[in-house]
């Protein structure tokens, strides 16, 4: 069994908000696999433990490049957010988002190639990319973009580390609002229909675990279990509630005067149609490396009694 440090327990703590004993014990219990000990608070602590996605640690910008029905967005990161803000960084990312709009490139690679000068390097992006790391000293990356064209679009930036473009028919200014309802509500898929198949089957697996815990807790205090059946409506019904919250349409409109309209409803409302949308958040699903201080320090010193 890997051996479970203090640096993995800190770390778990901060994706969950998790008190640090039930962190350290969910770490034991998957053997140290930090995903499986993200899933098993959220078994045991409910929604408190779900913060990950709204934590990341990467540094960068969301860019993004709208010309009529054809636009891009983009991800371009860096070790620190101090280089995020520098005026040369946010250049090469807004170029970047416009290279894609015009070229459609196929991918990050062919995305390098594409003629630019900037700072006095060039003659492609990739040469202006390695001669700004050379420049500013830490090292920057195009991560992923997204090319659209076709339909009508909307954009919304959320300052610099949210992105959210969306592919509508319909009304401007509702699309508008939605493109800023998703950056603010993040939800995963236009309608409950579209919500990807694992994400389903892992929220599943959530309230099973959910409902064998409450179960044991039943047991100990001398209860009867809950039948079969009627863990089965609990874990079905935990599904259908998770996916009226990631869903779009299902979520409760974020400028809703009466709180309570839909985004669907408000759609309906404005004749207004959402095809699709995408949304980037700085880091996400990036896990940042993060130092041990203390084992670090304790190496100089022994290695300073080494010598």
């Amino acid at each position: 069994m890997a051996a479970i440090t203090a640096s993995m327990v800190g770390e778990l703590r901060a994706k969950t908000d998790a008190p640090m004993m039930e962190c350290k014990k969910a770490l034991t219990e998957a053997g140290g696999d930090m995903a499986k000990a993200e899933e098993l608070l959220r078994v045991k602590l409910g929604t408190k433990a779900g913060k990950a996605a709204s934590r990341v640690t990467a540094e960068g910008v969301i860019a993004a490049s709208i010309e009529g029905n054809t636009g891009a967005l983009i991800e371009v990161n860096s070790e620190t957010d101090f280089v995020s803000k520098n005026d040369s960084f946010i250049a090469i990312a807004n170029a970047a988002a416009k290279l894609v709009a015009e070229h459609n490139p196929a991918d990050i690679e062919a995305l390098g190639q594409l003629a630019y000068e900037q700072d006095g390097f060039g003659p492609t992006l990739e040469d202006v990319r390695k001669g700004l790391i050379g420049k500013i000293g830490e090292n920057m990356s195009f991560r992923r973009f997204q090319r659209f064209d076709g339909k009508p679009l909307a954009s919304y930036l959320h300052g610099t580390r949210i992105g959210v473009v969306v592919q509508y028919e319909g009304d401007a200014t509702a699309a508008k609002d939605v493109a800023m309802h998703v950056a603010a509500m993040k939800p995963v898929a236009v309608t409950s229909a579209d919500v990807p198949a694992d994400l389903i089957e892992k929220e599943r697996a959530v309230a099973a675990g959910k409902a064998d815990e409450a179960n044991k807790e039943l047991e100990a205090a001398g209860k009867p279990a809950q039948s079969p059946e009627i863990t089965a409506k609990r874990i079905d019904g935990a599904v259908q509630k998770y996916l009226k919250e990631v869903s779009l349409s299902d979520q409760v409109f974020v400028k809703a005067a009466d709180g309570k309209q839909t985004v669907g409803q408000m759609l309906k409302d404005k004749g207004t149609q959402v095809l699709g949308f995408t949304l980037y958040v700085v880091g996400e699903g990036i896990e940042k490396k993060t130092d041990d201080f203390a084992a670090e320090v304790a190496a100089q010193v022994a290695a300073a009694k080494a010598g």
